[in-house]
């Protein structure tokens, strides 16, 4: 965790990552922009501001734990642990092809990746029982497990939310990229989840709700986790799926499509490469 944060810098990585991220796909014909669009500035301010994580030693018994539960958004967590370290940035042109560790959904033959997340509503639990281990060992490490608002009309979320309130784990934070868009439709329109933020604190969590393309909002959310006691935190972040790339923004058909060489060069040319 770093003490000073320098976010024109920070921000100045968000738009590389985006520009990597649409790259990789490109490359490899198949993957899942929007949602890894989405989740650009929740990884950064975790990776690079509050996550307590050593690249060179990514087994260290005390770091702390991240979980991308919404697995199919692995672009943005290759992206993410390349640029920290943790792999060759080389490695990101074999994105899902034969004999790369990077595959289409994140799994543990990749340094740095805590749990392998391919089938979606699963991460919440894993995350909830690493906190409680951590708990009942006295280790002060935290996790934190990002989540797809699609995958929260599953209900093992919401018994993964009643049991971490039930043992106040207040060493847990889920943080949701809520771009309010799934793979065939805009989220209300399948199963609303609304009023959603009065839902977590009717289930006993702390709640924040922020801009989640806001590194100064993420930033300090993530810091006031620090101060909550006695129960667990959720960050509810208030995000666009597709972020930077104007056709796809917000358009369901992005969930899971490659942008062919046409459109990876206008959506390059809109980040400002």
């Amino acid at each position: 965790m770093q003490n000073t944060i320098d976010i024109a810098a920070l921000e100045e990585k968000a738009g590389l990552f985006r520009k990597e991220i649409l790259e990789m796909i490109h490359e490899a014909g198949s993957g899942h922009p929007g949602g890894s669009l989405s989740a650009v500035e929740i990884l950064i301010s975790l990776y690079y501001y509050k996550l307590n994580h050593k690249p060179d030693n990514p087994c260290w018994p005390i770091r702390d734990r991240f979980i991308m539960s919404k697995g199919h958004a692995s672009p943005v967590v290759y992206v993410t642990l390349a640029n920290c370290g943790y792999f060759p940035k080389a490695e990101l042109k074999r994105f899902r092809k034969l004999g790369s560790m990077l595959q289409g959904h994140v799994h543990t033959g990749v340094p740095g990746v805590e749990l392998s997340t391919g089938s979606l509503g699963q991460g919440l639990s894993v995350a909830g029982g690493i906190a409680l281990g951590a708990k009942i060992r006295r280790v002060k490490f935290k996790i934190y497990c990002v989540l797809g608002d699609g995958e929260l009309q599953e209900g093992q979320n919401w018994e993964a939310a009643m049991t971490a309130a039930q043992h106040k784990l207040d060493n847990i934070c889920a943080i949701l990229d809520y771009n309010k868009v799934q793979e065939n439709a805009a989220v209300a329109e399948i199963k609303n989840e609304e009023p959603l933020a009065d839902k977590w604190r009717s289930f006993g969590w702390q709640v924040i709700e922020v801009d989640g393309h806001n590194l100064k909002q993420l930033i300090s959310a993530l810091d006031e986790f620090d101060t909550v006691k006695d129960k667990p935190t959720i960050i509810i972040a208030h995000t666009i799926k597709g972020k930077g790339v104007s056709f796809m923004e917000g358009q369901p058909k992005w969930h899971g499509k490659a942008p062919n060489k046409e459109q990876l060069d206008m959506a390059l040319k809109e980040l400002g490469f």
